[in-house]
């Protein structure tokens, strides 16, 4: 289904058509600012960029979240208890 001169929507993904144009020594492809909303991207954005069976995918890079992030989320409910792996070393002395 055509939306929009350049853009359709096939098998639930948007497709659009780009040039590739010259940007110093590189090649660059503009992101639309529609699907840069979308997707939540911003200038200054990481982007991981993955080529594949003769195609090229550009996605948002996952932010690994920090360690006070991670320890938020624990609570007594999700802690797993305490594993006693035995005596280990000098710990018998």
């Amino acid at each position: 289904m055509k939306s929009e001169e350049g853009t359709k929507q096939e098998k639930g993904e948007v497709v659009m058509t780009t040039k590739v144009q010259k940007w110093g020594n590189s090649l660059a492809v503009r992101i639309p600012s529609q699907i840069a909303e979308q997707l939540q991207i911003r200038q200054g954005s990481e982007m991981e960029i993955v080529v594949a069976n003769g195609a090229i995918t550009f996605r948002p890079k996952k932010k690994k979240p920090a360690l006070d992030e991670l320890l938020a989320k624990v609570t007594p409910e999700n802690r797993h208890n305490e594993i006693d792996l035995g005596v280990e070393g000098n710990e018998l002395i």
